[in-house]
Formats: structure tokens, C-alpha cells, sequence
């Protein structure tokens, strides 16, 4: 049974949406207040959470908004599965969870990734993504391997922000040696990697082969913390994407990450590491984005 009292990342989804569109249709909270007949501080709680969101609130809104018909199903469709908690998605060609990580790594104020056999997105670079999507799926288009490339690139905007998250990211040595394009991408990825690991906000550490077994095995996850919701946990497998956010799910994913940390090494001897692999010398200039 679960004790976090937090709003529900169903609800966290609907509520970014209702405001995406109203700033898609350039109005304010007190214009859709009223369209719809309702206070401009409900419509303000709805769309950051502050209250509970209905079904007929919500489609009154969906529609003033002219929320396409297949978005309106799809949000109706969570608001009704109110306060269930835990969220699990079976992936298509373009996976409809991607825009809703997105969007809550935007909002975090800490992201913590493990990676067991790959860079992980939000430190890839193009070259390396396009690789990737298209050993993963080779029915793919040209258009929608272009599309997931700009997502993953989209991921990584927030590190340059003012406000930037503190990031860090756990990669298990398999990681750095799986050759994902030609030389050059591997070189270039990981040269990237290093320069990422040399900014304030950004720290890289590598979990060795010589760790033996530990809790990382079991796969890859993304911590996300924020100053005022419930942290959740995103984690992928073959075909399904899940965010989970019950404290038990949480408290054992947490005691995953440090467990990692603990035969991880720091952050300088990863670098070291990194830094030997493509010749490179761990005393250049700090990283300036």
C-alpha cells in the first residue's frame, strides 16, 4: 500500500496538456475560465495540479480548446484512472511515453540514469542516436528515425538551461566499448561524453566489469526528484515503457541506485577512463556550453 500522497503522474499528464493547449491557442487562464464557466484559479489549480482534476471539468476544457478527438480520448481516458498510481505503455514505431519524459525532466530538479549497455539518451549524440534507432527498428522511416534523433536531442536542452537539473549518470563499462556506428561516432560519443561529465551540473561515473554482480544488472532506470511533487522512476524494457511511482516501487529503486554508486567509480578515475580510451587528457579547460 502506498503512503505518497502526491499528485498522480496520470494526472501531472493531463494537466501539462491542458496547458500546452491553451498556450497553443495564445489565451490566458482568465479567457478559458470564461469559455468554460469557471474561476481563473480552478483553471490555474488544473493545469499545475493544485486540485484534482474531473472528467466533465476536463472535457468542458478539451473541448473550448478543440483538442483533437484522438488527444481528447487519450486524456479522458487518464483523468478517469484518476488516483491509480504507476503508469505502463506499450510502444509503437514512436513511443508516446517519450514526450511525457520529456516534459517531467524539464520539471525535475535531480536526474539520476543507469545504463547497462549504452550511452544514455539525454548524453548522445546525433550520430550515435541515429545508429541506435535504426539497429533497434529497422521498419522505420528515414522521417521517423529524424524525429526520435530530435527527441533525444530535444532531452538535452535542459543542461544548458540557467536552472539546469543536477544530473547523474551511472554507465556500465559495457557501455564505452559496444561500437554503435564507426569509429569516428564512438570517438566523437564519447569525447562528448567526457566533455559532458566536465560540467557543474553534470556528473559521470562509469560502473567497472570488475564490480562482479550488483543491483544494475537487473537493467536501466531514470530517477527523476522534484522540489515539490513525489519523485518517480522511469524505467524501459523490450516494447513497454513505465513510470512508477508507488514508494515501493520508489524505495527499491533507490536503494538500486545506491548500491550502483557504491562500486561505481568517482567521478575523476571515470573520467580517466573515458579520457584513455580516446587519448585524451583529463586536464583540458573546464567544459563552457
Amino acid at each position: 500500500m502506498t503512503k505518497n500522497k502526491g499528485v498522480s503522474v496520470r494526472q501531472r499528464r493531463v494537466s501539462g496538456e491542458l496547458r500546452r493547449l491553451r498556450l497553443l491557442r495564445k489565451m490566458t487562464c482568465k479567457q478559458v475560465a470564461e469559455g468554460v464557466d469557471f474561476s481563473e484559479s480552478k483553471i490555474s489549480r488544473m493545469e499545475t495540479g493544485d486540485r484534482g482534476l474531473y472528467p466533465d471539468d476536463v472535457a468542458a476544457i478539451l473541448g473550448f480548446l478543440q483538442a483533437p478527438s484522438d488527444l481528447r480520448q487519450e486524456l479522458m481516458a487518464l483523468v478517469r484512472g484518476g488516483e491509480e498510481r504507476n503508469w505502463h505503455e506499450v510502444n509503437g514505431k514512436l513511443p508516446p511515453t517519450w514526450k511525457d519524459l520529456i516534459r517531467f525532466e524539464e520539471q525535475a530538479s535531480v536526474i539520476k540514469n543507469y545504463e547497462t549497455l549504452l550511452i544514455p539518451g539525454i548524453a548522445q549524440i546525433p550520430e550515435y542516436s541515429r545508429e541506435l534507432i535504426r539497429g533497434n527498428d529497422t521498419l522505420l522511416t528515414e522521417t521517423e528515425v529524424e524525429s526520435l534523433v530530435a527527441a533525444r536531442a530535444t532531452r538535452q536542452l535542459i543542461l544548458s538551461r540557467r536552472d539546469a537539473p543536477s544530473v547523474h549518470l551511472i554507465i556500465d563499462e559495457m557501455a564505452l566499448h559496444r561500437q554503435i556506428g564507426d569509429s569516428a561516432t564512438m570517438h566523437n560519443q564519447l569525447r562528448h561524453l567526457l566533455q559532458l561529465s566536465r560540467r557543474s551540473n553534470v556528473t559521470v561515473e562509469i560502473a567497472p566489469f570488475a564490480a562482479g554482480a550488483h543491483p544494475g544488472l537487473r537493467g536501466p532506470f531514470v530517477l527523476l526528484e522534484f522540489h515539490s511533487e513525489p519523485t518517480l522512476a522511469h524505467v524501459e524494457s523490450r516494447g513497454t515503457s513505465s513510470f512508477l511511482e508507488e514508494d515501493d516501487y520508489i524505495d527499491s529503486v533507490k536503494t538500486a541506485w545506491r548500491s550502483i554508486r557504491s562500486i561505481a567509480l568517482s567521478s575523476d578515475a571515470s573520467a580517466r577512463m573515458i579520457a584513455d580510451m580516446i587519448g585524451e587528457s583529463t586536464q583540458a579547460e573546464e567544459y563552457e556550453p
